[in-house]
């Protein structure tokens, strides 16, 4: 005897897919592609869509991490030093050890981006400093590492292997290399988010720190994985800029964290912790970094660009606000009719 899914089942699960937070975002980005690629047509052509991906990649894997790390109602402003000491340290590696297995540069860069990462994660946890502080900190010492290290030197495209610079050339049905691996990232963090205890303990850490101590839920192991985790992602983004650009030095990263941190807000991460989802930071990602490709194709001044992507960020904390509130209003009256 078969069994049928009732169809108020399913008219619920798409009308909360339609109110999920990604919709929005990834409404506007669609918007956005359209009206541009209607007024320059440039703009789609197979060329330009790649080169939007490939602009697009880096900062999704570092807006992954972030959602990962202000899901915990923390925030990691470190993010582009560490990129930038992982990238100048890749570059290092090709001069010094030429020869040396591309697998094995990416663990190296991985694992250099974890300790850095652990680094944040215990200052956080063990100091009980507020992230905002202690990675702003740390954002100006790994700055200043790179700087010391690097000095004048910087490692060109042409220092690196061909194979390791080809990962960003080359393409698979006309998605690059890298921007494939981008997704498998995105997919594996949201499985672990969506269906872990551990990634269900991240949510309930950020929404009620006290009350997640109280149910037992290891919160200062659980917060410093989730710096180690964005630390081990910023090492994998580091590799893959290296492999993308040109050039790696002592300024590489820098003012990249507030365009990570951009990315998840305007994606549906609470800047309070609590709620979100990866997928949300990546289609941000994508949506501020097409914001500016889409601007610059329709000649609009740089000054606007920044505006934008700001009246974006207060749009989505506004959203994010009104959301809580409107919730805290149905639950008091739901707690007042149930007494």
């Amino acid at each position: 005897m078969q069994t049928q899914t009732p169809p108020r089942s399913t008219s619920k699960q798409i009308s909360r897919f339609l109110r999920s937070r990604e919709i929005p975002v990834a409404s506007a980005l669609i918007v956005l592609v359209v009206v541009t690629a209607t007024i320059n047509p440039l703009f789609l052509t197979p060329q330009g869509v790649k080169d939007l991906l490939l602009n697009a990649t880096i900062v999704v894997i570092l807006a992954i991490g972030q959602a990962v790390v202000i899901i915990t109602r923390n925030v990691d402003l470190s993010v582009g030093s560490i990129l930038g000491l992982v990238a100048f340290g890749t570059g290092t590696l090709f001069a010094v050890y030429p020869g040396i297995p591309i697998i094995l540069v990416f663990l190296i860069g991985m694992a250099f981006g974890a300790v850095l990462g652990a680094v944040n994660g215990l200052l956080v946890t063990i100091a009980k400093v507020p992230a905002l502080v202690i990675t702003l900190g740390t954002l100006y010492i790994y700055r200043g590492l790179n700087n010391a290290w690097a000095g004048g030197t910087q490692y060109f495209a042409g220092d690196r292997p061909r194979a390791f610079s080809n990962l960003s050339t080359d393409t698979i049905f006309g998605f690059p290399l890298i921007t494939l691996l981008a997704v498998v990232v995105v997919v594996g963090v949201a499985v672990v988010l969506a269906y872990t205890r551990a990634g269900r303990d991240l949510y309930a850490i950020g929404s009620d720190p006290a009350a997640a101590r109280l149910f037992g839920i290891p919160v200062t192991r659980r917060v410093l994985g989730a710096f180690v985790a964005s630390g081990v992602l910023a090492g994998l983004a580091a590799v893959l800029y290296a492999s993308r650009f040109n050039a790696v030095g002592a300024t590489t990263g820098t003012g990249l964290e507030l365009d990570v941190v951009a990315a998840a807000v305007v994606g549906g991460v609470a800047i309070f912790g609590g709620s979100g989802t990866v997928v949300g930071a990546a289609i941000g990602a994508l949506l501020l970094t097409t914001i500016t490709s889409a601007l610059t194709a329709l000649r609009v001044d740089k000054f606007w660009q920044q505006a934008i992507v700001g009246v974006l960020i207060i749009a989505a904390i506004s959203v994010d606000r009104l959301v809580s509130l409107n919730r805290a209003r149905k639950l008091r009256v739901s707690e007042a009719r149930n007494v």
